[in-house]
């Protein structure tokens, strides 16, 4: 009934029960709270439930929006997923929530989602060409998409998936992809791959390698707006209400968590790298040089 209209002889031929058990049935459903519609020529429809329920809904589109806003890619499908989920809200609520979404649209990354999108949907093996941060570019590269991520620092997507080639599990930013192509050849998911897992040491950007931790101390002041971040890490609250948080995250060839580094400056002085030393070392040379450019009397 969510899929067409149907009348009640129509129902008991296709299921081979009688249209009296039909009848009960729709009323069985009325009773239930469903909105089953009675039509001319005694057909019945019923309307499609919506896929979220309200605060599902909203905090779904607060998401989404933040992607859009603020970010160059996917532009115009962030903005049509933004309208489909305002639709499913009441008018007032809708009226305010098409007023927030901008109306200017960008291709950029649009064509090579739809692409990603079509190789994981059809479990189909991408190609596909990528340009390294160090400029290098991989060409013919075959992967079997397990995930899509975005990440947290830039709001850019990125693609993860096994490269079939090398056999290696990493992930690929979706604007360093290009000449996008599906293979005929199919794949199956892996069953261990566990994209929370794959992600816990991401920060920033999404990365894997080697890892390790670093070590941290909060501020007081500082230390609700850390209790209430969410992020992965030991965590233990001193007595003088300073927060010290133990962090993984992945390491360059120097030993440095890069990732990380932006995040923990953006703190200032609400934040102190304890340990180990070659990332306090790194931590406290930006600081310092940062002061010494802006140090008083020079541009």
């Amino acid at each position: 009934m969510q899929a067409r209209r149907i009348t009640t002889a129509d129902f008991a031929r296709r299921t081979g029960v009688s249209q009296r058990s039909v009848q009960r049935d729709i009323e069985t459903l009325r009773n239930l709270g469903h909105d089953i519609v009675e039509h001319q020529g005694r057909e019945y429809s019923a309307p499609a439930s919506p896929l979220l329920q309200p605060a599902e809904a909203l905090v779904a589109y607060a998401a989404i929006r933040l992607a859009h806003q603020h970010s160059p890619a996917l532009n115009r499908h962030y903005r049509h997923a933004l309208n489909r989920i305002a639709a499913s809200l009441p008018e007032q609520v809708r009226r305010t929530l098409d007023t927030s979404v901008r109306g200017d649209d960008s291709a950029y990354g649009e064509r090579q989602m739809e692409q990603v999108a079509a190789a994981w949907v059809a479990g189909r093996v991408l190609n596909f060409d990528y340009r390294r941060p160090d400029g290098v570019r991989e060409t013919g590269n075959e992967l079997c998409v397990y995930f899509i991520e975005i990440s947290r620092t830039s709001l850019t997507p990125y693609v993860i998936g096994r490269e079939r080639r090398s056999g290696e599990v990493r992930p690929y930013k979706l604007s360093r992809m290009a000449n996008l192509s599906l293979h005929a050849d199919t794949y199956q998911p892996d069953p261990e791959f566990d994209p929370r897992r794959f992600l816990s040491d991401a920060w920033g950007g999404i990365g894997t390698g080697t890892t390790g931790s670093v070590r941290v101390r909060f501020v007081p002041e500082a230390a609700y707006r850390v209790m209430e971040g969410g992020w992965n890490g030991a965590t233990l609250i001193r007595a003088d209400g300073s927060v010290e948080m133990e962090l993984t995250a992945t390491l360059d060839a120097r030993g440095l968590p890069q990732d990380l580094m932006p995040f923990l400056l953006s703190w200032g002085r609400q934040v102190e790298v304890l340990s180990p030393p070659e990332v306090r070392a790194a931590w406290l040379t930006e600081l310092r040089e940062t002061l010494a450019l802006y140090a008083e009397g020079k541009n």
